[in-house]
């Protein structure tokens, strides 16, 4: 799939995604019992969507129910989230720190959309890891979630991403890792420990999980409401979907 990078393994089987059309927006992945997976597989310490503005999302008031609503965390003071958790729309975003997709989304698309939309209170993006790629993809996830311990995982998320990375190449190995921890005013016991703590490595394995119920085996993968988009697509796919969902809603 173009601007999507795939692993060679097989996805779960438990689902069976089936396209929606949307116009010359990129292929998507619908999957009508997503919410109920989600649902199921969410442990019991993790906060589920308020029943208000999540289901409302993207609904348009009337009519049909955000199947996606459920995923939408709206934890306040998320650090791996940006805008306001009650914010119309909730974009969420699965990614692997080593995709150069994800890298391309994140230095040519994000900014425009922060800027145009989570800065206006109409959007807010909410971060998964979904690491496939290898080793260094998974221990990036884990230390992303160490930066975001601190408060910074958003500076952790622009370093990596600041440049192309060759997979597995060991740009994002121990040392790699470190050096950015180091450049962003991380400390750095406090770094080491958490990203190899077990609740950490946890944390990574449920939004895992929770990407592969779905049947998404590549990144980037996003739901925009109640619209999934797949691959790193241009800014206009995306203010096509807000933009709908938004007029919709009123």
């Amino acid at each position: 799939m173009p601007g999507t990078t795939k692993p060679s393994r097989r996805s779960d089987r438990r689902t069976a995604p089936i396209r929606r059309a949307a116009g010359w927006l990129a292929p998507v992945v619908v999957i009508a019992i997503v919410a109920v997976l989600a649902i199921l597989a969410r442990p019991a310490d993790q906060p589920a969507a308020p029943a208000d503005g999540a289901a409302a999302a993207g609904s348009g008031g009337g009519q049909e129910e955000n199947p996606f609503a459920a995923l939408a965390r709206r934890t306040p003071g998320d650090p791996l989230a940006l805008g306001e958790p009650d914010a119309p729309i909730v974009i969420i975003e699965y990614a692997d720190f080593q995709c150069p997709f994800c890298g391309r989304h994140a230095r040519e698309t994000e900014p425009k959309l922060v800027r145009e939309y989570v800065d206006k209170g109409l959007v807010r993006i909410e971060w998964r890891d979904l690491p496939y790629l290898g080793a260094e993809s998974t221990d990036a996830a884990a230390a992303g979630r160490a930066a975001a311990a601190q408060g910074k995982f958003w500076e952790f998320h622009s370093a990596v991403y600041a440049k192309e990375r060759r997979v597995n190449s060991g740009s994002l190995d121990e040392g790699a890792l470190r050096d950015i921890a180091t450049r962003i005013g991380l400390n750095l016991t406090r770094f080491d420990a958490d990203r190899g703590s077990t609740a950490t490595r946890a944390a990574v394995l449920r939004d895992q999980q929770e990407a592969t119920s779905m049947g998404l085996t590549g990144t980037p993968a996003f739901i925009v409401g109640d619209t999934p988009v797949i691959g790193a697509q241009p800014y206009e796919a995306f203010k096509q979907a807000i933009d709908e969902q938004l007029e919709g809603a009123k």
